[in-house]
């Protein structure tokens, strides 16, 4: 029986919400001040009770074994959705400016969308879930339930809450808000695009056929 309370838990420090800052710059975006506080607090609570000293830290993986980045880590991965899902939603707001969306929320979203991976990518965790399945499964909890459970933690509002738990497959059991939709296919589109690119490792070039995908070799 394992109690995740009884492991010990690194202090939160001001250099730890620094180096959260450093790694997702876009952070500063987040107009609404208290939205960006949480945000930070969110994946320093998530780094301190891992293993993981930064974000950066974080393998770039779709899941674990599944969708693995050549190069670049969890950060560039963060980064880019956030991106995307910026300019979805602010080509719609300059289209249509009767259009309601909260930009401050796909932001937030977009960086806070996997904050539960420290947990599910944690090698203890992993260890643990390997050497006996049977025990707690395989995961226990899959990132999109450990991060929203992180979001509410700490604070965050439950439409952050709502995006870590429905950009995956746990949100096809939910109707997902319009900032949780676009964060969604954000982070879809990524790594189809990043499949495409040639930057996956060729283990899941089955995944990627089966969704008409072919890799471009990369320049040489």
């Amino acid at each position: 029986m394992h109690f995740p309370d009884s492991r010990p838990r690194r202090p939160i420090t001001q250099a730890l919400r620094d180096s959260v800052l450093e790694d997702l710059p876009e952070l500063a975006q987040i107009g609404h001040q208290q939205l960006r506080e949480r945000c930070i607090e969110a994946w320093a609570y998530a780094l301190a009770e891992s293993a993981f000293e930064r974000i950066s830290d974080l393998p770039g993986e779709a899941n674990p074994g599944m969708f693995r980045l050549k190069r670049g880590n969890q950060a560039a991965h963060l980064r880019g959705v956030t991106r995307i899902a910026l300019a979805i939603a602010d080509d719609f707001a300059g289209e249509f400016p009767e259009a309601d969306i909260d930009r401050d929320l796909v932001i937030a979203g977009g960086l806070l969308h996997d904050v539960g991976k420290c947990w599910e990518f944690d090698p203890a965790n992993r260890a643990r879930w390997t050497g006996d399945p049977s025990q707690t499964g395989s995961p226990s909890l899959r990132h999109p339930v450990y991060g929203a459970h992180i979001c509410l933690t700490v604070g965050l509002p439950e439409e952050i809450a709502h995006i870590a738990l429905g950009h995956s497959y746990e949100g096809e059991h939910l109707i997902r808000s319009l900032e949780c939709l676009i964060v969604q296919r954000a982070d879809h589109l990524w790594w189809s695009i990043a499949g495409g690119c040639g930057l996956l490792t060729p283990e899941n070039d089955a995944i990627l056929a089966g969704r008409k995908i072919t890799p471009r070799a990369l320049r040489g």
